[in-house]
């Protein structure tokens, strides 16, 4: 898709609601605290015919300083100097405003195309200002109501010229999507399905808030897309940016800070955790961001923990690495503390970084590209039983009450990750104890250090197949039963 357009307008105008009704899905966070949106998402739009790109971006205040806004406002400005044409969304209900006079100037200025547009004009109290928005002097204004599906017509009347007069050279596509299926079966010829454009290996950030999430993406993008401060929580959307890591097409998501659960309370940031935790949910290979000052806090082992019970290949990656004086008695440390709070990830990739500086990035795309790796590891069956016989030799299983558990045989199911059953005679009796010492030979004999390994012990039964079913009489002796006796 060649055409861009940029939303833009004073804060709490309806533009996200605007973006998501083009889009046709809830992507963008969606709230009446005005300030919601903070970086720039970009989505592909469905009007009509018409298919294009559409930004979302922050509202525009009326502030040039370093502060939060100002940082927003210059992201804003960005998007518009980036866009081929610009929405700019008042507010039909309070009217034009001395900040959309002054934004309407700096659009002027700044974008080819200025398409004016009065939201929440539904019904009788968006009139008076709509016939305001004549003075902006940016032609005549859209009436709109996102939040109802009105005006969608006028717009796609305004916006076919445009779409239809734009280069056919593609703009550099960065499409957020969160609904994206993991593919259980597509499997290159070596066993392991390797990232495309269409489908580009999917990583997650997460972390508590501070911890430099967005940081480290702008670092590994090459650019400043995202906001980022010392302020914590910037971050409320989970954003994905489509990139190409060393080679590899990857769609990498920014995901909110985690606090813990009882210190969450308002609404806003909720959602925007429920929204990181669905990127996880959608991502292949999650990236658990630490800080070196603070780390393995409880929140970030419960954030941890959360991604091994999704079933995703999990790498721990310090941060702020730059500011550490002793690194290697840290590291030491680091290390043994791992090992200690979280048995269930033992041999998982523990990456130190400086999202500030740039050290490192190679080593977490090495760790990344890896655990993707040992995630979709298949295993033959032939293997996984004469590495069963030894297992079974070395430590059988126990014999609760007198009876001795049989394991028989065992093969793998699926990838992504490696889930295994195993035949067993007496599968509820088998003690949790047996299932680990299983599970961590399968780690160490065929090298899957870190990922989720799914064990099922299934009961296989030796019982004769047709006890229980009714004795029937052939047919050939029934005719004969059915005739009448004569001995009588």
């Amino acid at each position: 898709m060649s055409f861009t357009l940029a939303i833009v307008g004073r804060p709490n105008v309806g533009k996200s609601t605007l973006f998501n009704r083009l889009v046709g899905k809830r992507l963008a966070l969606v709230d009446d605290q005005p300030g919601v949106t903070r970086d720039l998402r970009e989505g592909d739009a469905r009007l009509g015919d018409l298919r294009f790109t559409v930004i979302d971006s922050a509202g525009l205040e009326d502030a040039t300083d370093d502060s939060l806004q100002g940082r927003m406002r210059r992201l804003t400005e960005r998007a518009v100097e980036m866009a081929d044409a610009c929405l700019f969304v008042i507010d039909a209900r309070v009217g034009v405003t001395p900040v959309d006079e002054i934004f309407a100037e700096i659009l002027r200025r700044k974008s080819a195309h200025v398409i004016l547009a009065a939201n929440k004009a539904e019904g009788r109290a968006g009139e008076s200002g709509l016939l305001e928005a004549f003075s902006l002097g940016l032609g005549e204004p859209i009436r709109l109501s996102a939040e109802h599906g009105e005006g969608m017509s006028e717009l796609l009347e305004v916006l076919t010229p445009l779409v239809d007069a734009a280069d056919e050279a593609a703009f550099e596509e960065n499409t957020p999507q969160l609904d994206v299926d993991v593919d259980e079966d597509g499997e290159s010829p070596n066993g392991l399905p390797m990232p495309t454009d269409k489908k580009p290996l999917q990583i997650a950030v997460v972390g508590r808030p501070n911890a430099g999430k967005s940081t480290l993406i702008n670092k590994l993008v090459g650019e400043d897309r995202l906001l980022t401060g010392p302020e914590a929580g910037i971050t409320r959307d989970a954003i994905s940016l489509k990139m190409d890591w060393n080679g590899t097409p990857t769609r990498i998501f920014d995901t909110a800070g985690m606090r813990k659960k009882a210190r969450v309370q308002e609404k806003l940031e909720k959602l925007s955790v429920a929204d990181g935790l669905r990127a996880v949910k959608f991502a292949e290979v999650v990236v658990v961001l630490l800080d070196a000052a603070i780390p393995f806090e409880q929140q970030d082992l419960r954030i941890a923990d959360l991604a091994e019970r999704e079933g995703r290949a999990v790498i721990i990656a310090v941060n702020k690495w730059d500011l550490e004086d002793e690194k290697q008695d840290k590291l030491r440390v680091l290390k043994e503390t791992f090992e200690r709070l979280l048995p269930q990830l033992r041999g998982a990739p523990l990456v130190t970084v400086s999202a500030k500086t740039g050290r490192g990035m190679d080593r977490l795309h090495d760790a990344v590209m890896k655990a993707y790796e040992v995630w979709n590891r298949r295993i033959s069956t032939a293997r996984l039983n004469r590495w069963l016989a030894g297992m079974l030799e070395a430590h059988p299983p126990p014999a609760p009450g007198g009876r001795r558990i049989r394991i028989r045989y065992m093969t793998q199911v699926k990838t992504r990750p490696p889930a295994f059953v195993a035949m067993c005679s007496l599968p509820d009796d088998l003690p949790e104890s047996y299932r680990r010492y299983l599970v961590n030979g399968l780690r160490e004999s065929f090298d899957m250090p870190g990922t989720p390994i799914r064990l099922t012990m299934r009961s296989q039964s030796s019982a004769n197949p047709f006890k229980g079913r009714k004795k029937s009489t052939p047919s050939r002796l029934r005719k004969h039963l059915d005739k009448p006796s004569f001995k009588d």
